[in-house]
């Protein structure tokens, strides 16, 4: 039996696991489909959250991208993935820090890169793999972060470039992806949290007023695919949270959302279709059951 695979492009190292994880663990623990993880950049510029760590920050020793690699293969192992890559070799694009800070000019920083350049290596990617899906951020990045912005420039943009035969042939057989997903977050799935997180101290939303103000929340009737999971992938998932230690302490707003709002935030992730056609869904929006259907 041929195997159907799904192609993941994630900026840093904890993105594939916060905003894709439990998909991940879905699929790459389900016989007969590829999972591939391609990311973009090391994290160099995250925010060190283990006080003994800090020394690793870019402000310091600048050394964060080595560990925060260690702590991604970690994930990985527990997501169950063994196909993973990052954008033009480990290294070869830097962390550009949040929009409007001066790590956005560093000559080395993704969202500097030209977006034809950096996609010529996804194209090979894509044309290796033959991927049936394709899931990235939409235009915004999720929430405006640089790199999450230009990943999906590049995204988009290699997936159309790997289709067209008369470019770059040298990378192998033009690949056409038959569908292509952004992941999203529904404004009723917002809701949940939101109060819980207007009485923590950890609150990136302490002056949102209302849920639906979130920057990446979206309405239900935009979202096309909701993937629900067993719980032994949404432990997954959470293991592969507890990997990225650097980066997510277990009192923050994401271990909040993901790990204290009851098993189906564990274990529950959500997407809109922006091309191929929709599968056979359920409930009062449609929604999708399997990303490959």
């Amino acid at each position: 039996m041929s195997s159907e695979g799904i192609l993941f492009v994630h900026a840093h190292p904890d993105d594939e696991t916060v905003a894709t994880g439990a998909t991940i663990a879905h699929y790459a623990n389900r016989p007969g489909v590829d999972v591939t993880v391609v990311t973009c950049t090391l994290g160099e510029e995250g925010e060190v959250r283990v006080p003994e760590l800090q020394g690793l920050a870019a402000h310091a020793s600048d050394q964060l991208g080595g560990w925060r690699l260690s702590e991604y293969l970690q994930a990985m192992d527990a997501l169950g993935v063994d196909d993973w890559h990052f954008l033009g070799g480990i290294g070869r694009w830097r962390d550009s820090g949040m929009m409007g800070e001066r790590t956005n000019d560093h000559p080395h920083c993704f969202w500097k890169a030209d977006v034809d350049y950096a996609a010529f290596d996804l194209v090979r990617v894509i044309r290796q793999r033959q991927p049936e899906v394709l899931i990235t951020y939409d235009p915004n990045g999720d929430y405006g972060h640089p790199d999450h912005i230009q990943a999906h420039r590049v995204a988009m943009r290699a997936a159309e470039l790997a289709a067209d035969p008369n470019w770059s042939p040298e990378l192998g057989a033009a690949h056409e992806i038959r569908k292509i997903y952004w992941k999203a977050l529904p404004d009723s799935v917002m809701r949940i949290g939101f109060d819980k997180l207007h009485n923590s101290s950890d609150n990136p939303f302490a002056e949102v007023e209302a849920p639906e103000d979130v920057p990446f929340a979206t309405p239900d009737a935009d979202i096309s695919a909701r993937i629900r999971t067993t719980s032994d992938n949404g432990e997954r998932k959470l293991q592969a949270m507890r990997a990225y230690r650097t980066q997510i302490a277990e009192n923050d707003w994401l271990w909040v959302l993901t790990a204290t709002l009851g098993d189906d935030t564990r274990t529950t992730e959500y997407y809109r279709l922006v091309k191929g056609d929709r599968g056979q869904g359920s409930g009062p929006y449609d929604w999708e059951g399997d990303l490959l259907s």
